[in-house]
């Protein structure tokens, strides 16, 4: 098969499940830290360093390995990626001290980064309907983030946290295998060294400004949902609600229904003129459920409309955004896609931390405005553009 060919359905779910898979990785650890502790006879707050070590490992992933899709076969790099992915889990499984298990959580975040390689890959094999597909694998990546917290707890309540990691060991294994067997290698696309291709990684963000805006938008939206879900925790556990911990998670199950529509707004991202009319119409769903959160602070029904209504505009925002900027330079993809998501996983953080403030300081209707000025000044960036694409 040569490149700018059509993908098989089979192909597309493989793609699909593999990024699921190696993304996962990331976050099995958060719900399962007292159990880890205990195990280890240490305090949960030691142990809380596990899943900050997998998130910056992902973190540093992102920047220092994704970029390698443009200088070497992707095929290849998802290869070794994946192989090291799994001597990291089994790093994991075995490991007898904290120690241990801190350097295996940071190369497991640092090696999970495959499904950021996936991403490019299946953008730069096809040349028609580039959006639903991109739409299709992305929505393996957030189920596979959805899924991971149900998965590792579910496991570790009836066998162990090390089978978690065991077991996800052997489906990286397998999903590996599936990888290599029928998907073509690509030309190198970039000929210089490491440092210059970090180096062109960093151009990419002042090539174009479609990918500038775009990557300010996706920062914008995720740093909305991230204020959320931070505060989303403080409202229901206080006065009305009174909820407990597993009554208050039972609420992120509703994001499901985000991750299953996501291919529908990659579809749109198809053709000439669609980007922009789609992203308006994914932040005007985002500006809607803040509205509702606003209007009916106290009600369980309006929160829960308002959960789905933000999880669908910011993820199907986000594959909107990757859709169009995987249009702009097909030998720069990776490069590209490392900026995108490096300012996507900054504008996470700094809404976690500005919501975090917020709430402090004026609680649910301090966090609920500090939402809709993140989310109105990602859509005012999308009105406003003029250059190619939006």
């Amino acid at each position: 098969m040569s490149e700018k060919q059509s993908l098989s359905t089979a192909q597309i779910l493989i793609m699909s499940v593999t990024a699921g898979i190696c993304v996962a990785n990331v976050y099995y650890s958060q719900p399962i830290l007292g159990a880890i502790a205990t195990s280890l006879k240490t305090d949960e707050k030691s142990a809380g360093l596990i899943s900050v070590l997998s998130q910056a490992g992902y973190g540093l992933g992102l920047f220092f390995l994704t970029p390698l899709g443009d200088k070497m076969d992707r095929k290849k790099l998802i290869l070794w990626l994946q192989l090291a992915l799994v001597v990291a889990l089994v790093a994991m499984a075995l490991s007898p001290n904290l120690a241990i298990i801190y350097a295996s959580s940071l190369a497991v975040g640092l090696f999970a980064v495959s499904a950021q390689v996936i991403l490019p890959m299946a953008a730069s094999l096809v040349s028609e309907n580039r959006g639903k597909i991109v739409g299709v694998i992305f929505t393996g990546i957030l189920v596979g983030v959805l899924a991971a917290r149900v998965f590792s707890g579910f496991v570790t309540e009836w066998l162990s946290w090390r089978y978690v990691f065991g077991i996800s060991a052997i489906m990286v294994a397998l999903s590996a295998i599936l990888m290599q067997t029928d998907f073509p290698s690509a030309k190198v696309r970039f000929d210089g060294s490491y440092a210059q291709l970090l180096q062109s990684t960093f151009g990419q963000f002042k090539r174009f400004g479609t990918l500038r805006r775009t990557a300010l938008t996706g920062a914008l939206t995720f740093g909305t949902l991230s204020s959320f879900w931070i505060a989303l925790t403080f409202h229901l556990s206080g006065a009305p609600f009174n909820y407990q911990t597993d009554t208050i998670g039972l609420f992120g199950l509703l994001a499901v229904a985000g991750a299953l529509l996501v291919p529908l707004f990659g579809k749109l991202s198809d053709g000439g003129g669609k980007p922009k009319r789609s992203l308006m119409l994914t932040l005007s769903l985002v500006i809607a459920g803040i509205l509702v959160l606003k209007i009916f602070p106290f009600s369980v029904i309006a929160l829960s409309v308002a959960v789905v209504l933000l999880d669908i505009g910011v993820q199907a925002t986000q594959v909107t955004n990757i859709a169009l900027i995987y249009s702009l330079d097909s030998k720069a993809n990776s490069r590209i896609n490392t900026v995108y998501m490096t300012c996507y996983f900054i504008g996470g953080a700094t809404g976690a931390f500005v919501g975090l403030i917020c709430w402090k300081m004026g609680g649910w209707e301090m966090v609920t405005w500090q939402m809709i000025t993140f989310a109105m000044l990602a859509f005012l960036t999308i009105i406003v553009g003029k250059d190619k694409g939006i």
